[in-house]
């Protein structure tokens, strides 16, 4: 009898389980679906998305067409605000917005009434990146330690957006003296004003990113690495002795601020989709996303633009959302205040 029940129930939930593709390839069909990147054209979430949606159709049930368009503003909150309340909430809109726009309720004082990070499908994560602090190679700051004693005008987007919030707690928390001209629409502008020396540098890099777009300017010496904004760092970056951020906190608290913010970046380029999605949809984008990623062409994609293809699933992403913002609310309130104007 306890066999019987046992071959019953798998075989029911086999069963649910081809019901739930079969209606899912009914709903994509012939249907395009929308990557809405919440950057400008050009930086690293908008090539991260491109790829996948050059590979992503053929793995999801209905083998649709994916589209991608780019609207960028508010740290990825423009992005993120249309996914929750403007876009259909069928499963035809997903969001790769920014990983500072999920955990942004944590550290700023912003309030959001159209949407919630925790309110959202998450699909999964194509990477777990490695943050990043560039400085042009005729910058007065060699080292991480000159900036102790030299100031560095940095580049940055809008709150939320590592590129400005990393700079701030660099600035707030460990005293790197930083000149911050925000108000970019993203990172390729930021670099685009390094290229021209508009500004020295800037923070809160995807290394993934850079790396592949700025090879020769690297290889060039014309940009190079200062710091490690992670809690482990990249290990071709540690080879060549790019030290850790965390390694200049004088106090426990200070690494506990830095770690805590830094815990973002387990989940680089999230992708998201509204809540009200049905949940046989979102299971399927879930294994299409996890299945794309380590599709043998997109792997060979990616290894020739030199990004990492390291993908987060989405049943992990959601959970290590609700463990960070279960984080105790003086750590919280301590970096919330790193990361204020």
């Amino acid at each position: 009898m306890k066999a019987w029940i046992l071959a019953t129930s798998a075989l029911c939930l086999a069963s649910a389980g081809a019901a739930a593709q079969e209606d899912a390839a009914s709903f994509y069909k012939g249907r395009n679906v929308s990557i809405l990147v919440g950057s400008s054209p050009g930086g690293g979430y908008d090539l991260y998305a491109r790829m996948l949606s050059r590979h992503m159709g053929k793995h999801l049930p209905g083998a649709p067409t994916f589209v991608v368009s780019n609207m960028p503003g508010a740290g990825g909150n423009v992005a993120a605000a249309h996914v929750a309340n403007v876009a259909p909430k069928d499963g035809s809109v997903i969001g790769a917005i920014f990983m500072g726009t999920v955990v942004e309720p944590l550290f700023t004082t912003t309030k959001r009434p159209t949407h919630h990070p925790t309110k959202f499908n998450y699909i999964g994560s194509a990477n777990t990146d490695y943050y990043v602090c560039l400085v042009r190679g005729d910058a007065p700051v060699k080292t991480f330690s000159d900036l102790f004693d030299k100031e560095l005008v940095v580049g940055a987007s809008a709150g939320g957006a590592s590129t400005r919030d990393f700079a701030l707690l660099l600035k707030n928390v460990l005293g790197a003296k930083l000149k911050i001209v925000a108000g970019y629409p993203g990172t390729r502008e930021i670099n685009l004003a390094i290229e021209k020396g508009e500004v020295q540098g800037g923070c809160g890099q995807s290394w993934s990113s850079v790396a592949a777009i700025y090879q020769t300017a690297f290889a060039e010496g014309r940009v190079k690495a200062l710091v490690q904004e992670d809690a482990t760092g990249y290990p071709e970056l540690n080879k060549q002795g790019v030290p850790l951020a965390r390694q200049f906190a004088k106090t426990d608290e200070q690494r506990q601020i830095l770690d805590l913010v830094y815990s973002q970046t387990f989940f680089s380029r999230p992708y998201v989709v509204a809540q009200e999605v049905p949940a046989d949809r979102v299971a399927a984008l879930r294994k299409a996303f996890m299945d794309t990623l380590k599709d043998p062409e997109l792997v060979a994609e990616a290894s020739k633009m030199k990004v990492d293809a390291d993908p987060v699933s989405g049943e992990d992403l959601q959970k290590k959302v609700v463990e960070i913002f279960a984080t105790p609310a003086d750590i919280v309130e301590k970096a919330r205040a790193a990361i204020a104007q």
